[in-house]
């Protein structure tokens, strides 16, 4: 399946069909306080103001991407690298990934969290999500995923990962080998 790349836009990043699923999440995973806004890009994608480098990533300063994945019985890998002029530190912990307008949410696949990452440059992470942890027929389809680097952004992305039945979804931390972002299966 073709990768498919889509950054937050300035009115929340949502698409039609999933509008507020992430609106009211919560995670166990570890998390840093959301990005101040300081060094954010502007919606073109030119560098804005320099001073925000060291800051907390948020959503709005990262290049998202998600693609399918064949191994452990199928998974979908989510890439994130920070867009031109930023550095940003993504928290250690989950990324908080929901599908759908109720707001499935994917609970943590590792058993410990993972450390702060710096993003600058062509720095990429990994995080992976297995939409079906369960051996029955059960689960409900869905065609994105609603993704935010912690639960206090309030700029979730949304990426497009094709029809894929989702019951008790499971996400790993932030790895910057892709290998280790497969979940376990």
């Amino acid at each position: 399946m073709a990768e498919v790349t889509e950054t937050a836009a300035s009115g929340g990043g949502r698409k039609s069909g999933s509008t507020g699923a992430t609106a009211g999440a919560t995670h166990s995973g570890g998390g840093t306080k959301a990005s101040t806004g300081e060094g954010r890009t502007s919606g073109d994608g030119a560098a804005g103001d320099k001073t925000g480098y060291g800051q907390g990533c948020g959503c709005n300063d990262l290049r998202w991407s998600a693609k399918s994945m064949t191994q452990a019985g199928g998974y979908i890998q989510i890439s994130v690298s920070a867009k031109p002029g930023i550095t940003c530190v993504l928290p250690a912990g989950l990324p908080v990934v929901a599908f759908g307008s109720g707001g499935t949410q994917a609970h943590p696949a590792e058993q410990s969290a993972g450390n702060e990452i710096t993003l600058s440059g062509c720095t990429t992470v990994y995080a992976g999500v297995n939409p079906k942890t369960t051996n029955d027929d059960n689960g409900i389809e869905y065609s994105t995923v609603i993704v935010s680097v912690s639960d206090g952004d309030p700029h979730p992305v949304s990426l497009p990962v094709g029809n894929t039945i989702v019951d008790k979804p499971v996400v790993t931390d932030w790895h910057t080998n892709p290998v280790d972002a497969v979940p376990a299966g």
